[in-house]
């Protein structure tokens, strides 16, 4: 957890009313309800998101660590704006 957060995106969808959810496992790091993460790959400039909800096999998590495949629910993006390839990474 010492390491910078990074995940590697797998899925990409959309709750009704929520937002924009973006699967993968955890590489490296942590990530918090919260924090603010970069969507990096792909694009020209890197966006950043504010994690607004995480899940795991259903559960409600604060946190999520290196190994932890998690859906992460990101505020203000739109679904056309993040696809499978690119990676959540800590900003910076």
């Amino acid at each position: 957890t010492d390491k910078p957060f990074l995940m590697p995106v797998e899925d990409v969808f959309t709750i009704t009313g929520r937002g924009t959810v973006a699967t993968g496992r955890v590489e490296r790091g942590q990530v918090n309800v919260g924090d603010t993460v970069e969507v990096v790959g792909l694009k020209e400039k890197a966006e950043q998101y504010v994690v607004t909800g995480l899940e795991m096999f259903r559960k409600v998590l604060d946190s999520a660590v290196a190994g932890d495949n998690v859906g992460a629910l990101l505020r203000g993006v739109d679904r056309k704006d993040i696809e499978r390839g690119q990676v959540l990474a800590k900003p910076g």
